[in-house]
C-alpha cells in the first residue's frame, strides 16, 4: 500500500492515549462490554484510531453478543490485513489496519452470511464518523 504510515514507538506513545497505545501498538484487548462502540447502532463509518483510515461501515455491523463491535466484512478489500496470532495458548487470526499496522482485534469464521466472518474489533482501536 503506497500510503503506509510508519512511526517510531515514541511517536505512537505521544499521539495515543495509554489505553489506545496498549491495544493498538501492544496487541492488547479491552474488556468485553466496556468499549464505546459495542452497542452503537448509528449509521456511519468506523476509522482507525491510529491513522484515520476507513476500516468498517455500520452497514456491515451486527450484534454478535460478544461485547465487542462486530462486522461481517471490512469497508474495502484492502482496509485491513491479517496474520496468524499464536498468543495465549491458541491460534487465531489477528486483524490490523493495513495502513498503519495498528492492532484492531481478531476475525473468526462464525459470522453471518454472506461472508460467514466475524471481525471482533476493540472499540478503542476505532473512531466513529456518523453519517451526515
Amino acid at each position: 500500500m503506497s500510503d503506509e504510515i510508519e512511526k517510531t514507538d515514541d511517536e505512537w506513545r505521544a499521539e495515543l492515549t495509554p489505553e489506545q497505545y496498549r491495544v493498538l501498538r501492544r496487541h492488547g484487548t479491552e474488556p468485553a462490554f466496556s468499549g464505546a462502540y459495542w452497542a452503537t447502532k448509528e449509521t456511519g463509518r468506523y476509522l482507525c484510531a491510529g491513522c484515520g483510515a476507513e476500516l468498517f461501515s455500520s452497514a456491515h455491523k451486527f450484534d454478535s453478543g460478544t461485547g465487542w463491535p462486530s462486522f461481517w466484512q471490512p469497508a474495502a478489500d484492502r482496509a485491513v490485513a491479517t496474520e496468524t496470532d499464536k498468543s495465549h495458548g491458541m491460534v487465531r487470526t489477528e486483524v490490523h489496519c493495513a495502513r498503519c499496522g495498528s492492532h484492531l482485534g481478531h476475525v473468526f469464521p462464525d459470522g453471518p452470511r454472506p461472508t460467514g466472518e466475524r471481525y471482533c474489533i476493540n472499540s478503542v482501536s476505532l473512531t466513529f464518523a456518523p453519517e451526515e
